[in-house]
């Protein structure tokens, strides 16, 4: 599976957007490592450092948002190369929501922070053009 949004939520989206269902949305969502595509369940190629961490996402603009605050990992516990990251609803266990690749690979060291800056991971569905 290439990166994108589960299916799980494609379909509470689509039911939203087509059935009149409610799209209730998610409480927070928590950012998990990868070294290589997580897969259709989120759980391929899981790094070896197995904190997730909240993320912050500033209000949709053009069908695109990006995150508003820097998601960063401290003192990481093992030397490998993250690629991807899931997206989950909960700090442990939770829903998978989707996953996307990192736009560089990055290399750590144990004991390094890693760090995704503000405005650097962007999540968007193309609208049609106006």
């Amino acid at each position: 599976m290439a990166t994108g949004i589960s299916t799980a939520t494609a379909n509470a989206m689509l039911n939203a957007f087509a059935r009149g269902t409610d799209y209730a949305g998610n409480a927070a969502v928590w950012v998990k490592l990868h070294t290589g595509d997580p897969g259709s369940a989120g759980t391929s190629n899981a790094a070896t450092e197995t904190t997730r961490q909240q993320g912050t996402w500033a209000a949709a603009s053009g069908g695109a948002n990006s995150n508003s605050a820097d998601i960063v990992w401290t003192n990481v516990s093992t030397s490998e190369t993250y690629s991807h990251i899931s997206f989950w609803t909960a700090s442990t266990a939770g829903t998978f929501l989707g996953s996307d690749d990192l736009a560089v690979a990055k290399a750590v060291v144990a004991g390094d922070t890693f760090t995704i800056p503000a405005g650097s991971q962007t999540m968007a569905i193309t609208p049609v053009a106006a």
